[in-house]
């Protein structure tokens, strides 16, 4: 069972301020490897499909799916499909199976209404917002039960492809610097070189 306070302290460092988005990540990422009966990834066991977009809220959140499930860019196991909703899916690929986990309606609207949104609003940054208005936010998110905050959705099978890791690298011949070759690209003379150098398009 992840518990996702164990995880607060190093989700804070991580995410670099306080603030009640983070925590519904941290709380809703735990809620779906407890679904699945998922443990903290190591390397690709975990995949996070998420759906949240580049504004702050959603960034914050993600955050907190990253700290506590595992996955992150790093490892290419966080796909990220710009949809502006709090929501996202997990996918375990030890067991072949999927969960999605998203904010309530009624809970978001209301949370987009709250004094720190509000202070954010005004365009005043997360960490100059005075502890006695985000500290309770976040203390009150870390105790809500799940279901009065999060809509979590069915299990469902799923099959997943194991790619294998890239090793074999080359040097761009106009560059020099060395490129994994499965992206390097041909030019018509016959070189192979990097991306920006190609003038292609990924």
């Amino acid at each position: 069972m992840v518990d996702a306070k164990d995880f607060l302290d190093l989700a804070l460092r991580f995410h670099g301020h306080k603030c009640p988005a983070m925590p519904m990540g941290l709380r809703a990422g735990a809620a779906a490897m407890n679904v699945l009966g998922s443990e903290r990834a190591q390397d690709k066991e975990l995949i996070v499909i998420s759906e949240t977009g580049k504004g702050h809220a959603a960034g914050c959140f993600l955050d907190g799916i990253m700290v506590v499930t595992g996955a992150t860019y790093g490892k290419s196991n966080v796909q990220k499909l710009y949809y502006n909703k709090m929501a996202f899916t997990l996918i375990d690929t030890r067991q072949g199976k999927s969960v999605r986990v998203s904010l309530k309606p009624d809970f978001f609207a209301k949370a987009i209404n709250s004094p720190f949104v509000q202070r954010r609003k005004q365009g005043i940054p997360p960490q100059e917002i005075p502890p006695e208005i985000v500290d309770p936010l976040v203390d009150k998110i870390m105790s809500l039960p799940e279901e009065a905050f999060l809509d979590i959705g069915e299990v469902k099978e799923v099959e997943v492809k194991k790619g294998e890791g890239m090793f074999e690298i080359r040097p761009c011949a106009k560059c020099g610097e060395m490129v994994f070759v499965d992206k390097l690209r041909v030019t018509r003379e016959g070189d192979l070189v990097c991306i920006p150098c190609s003038g292609y398009e990924g």
